[in-house]
């Protein structure tokens, strides 16, 4: 009599769903932004528009967190929808990242500014979209 023994693979506990990398991927990208601009703020970069105002330090969190979270949506959405989920997000990413530089150097910020602006930006991008891409089938 043989016997054959079998063997079942453990559960994957890694593959946590986009959305969920996502979400931590925001708070990380929320922070490093967050923090870049409080160096360059402490620095003296101003982060003044034309009219005068400038960005708080909370509206670096707050709006990388938003745009973060779209950057989810749009990777769950293709990860269902798209042919290839990978390549496609990462492809609207990097045409969104040139599109989302645009104001940085259009409204009127002094040089360091928009060059910090830029930087943060750069940096959310790069947080977000490797964490997600990584997650999404190709």
């Amino acid at each position: 009599m043989s016997t054959t023994a079998t063997t079942t693979a453990p559960a994957r506990t890694d593959r946590l769903p986009v959305w969920k990398r996502g979400i931590g991927a925001a708070v990380v990208a929320s922070v490093a932004t967050t923090a870049i601009a409080a160096v360059a703020s402490a620095a003296g970069v101003s982060f003044a528009g034309p009219d005068g105002s400038s960005i708080p330090l909370l509206g670096f969190a707050q709006l990388t967190m938003i745009f973060s979270l779209i950057a989810t949506g749009i990777a769950a959405v293709l990860a269902r929808r798209a042919r290839h989920p990978r390549s496609t997000f990462v492809r609207t990413s990097v045409v969104l990242l040139v599109l989302s530089v645009v104001p940085d150097v259009t409204f009127g910020f002094d040089a360091a500014s928009a060059a910090v602006l830029i930087l943060t930006h750069v940096v959310a991008a790069a947080i977000v979209v490797q964490v997600l891409a990584r997650r999404l089938a190709d």
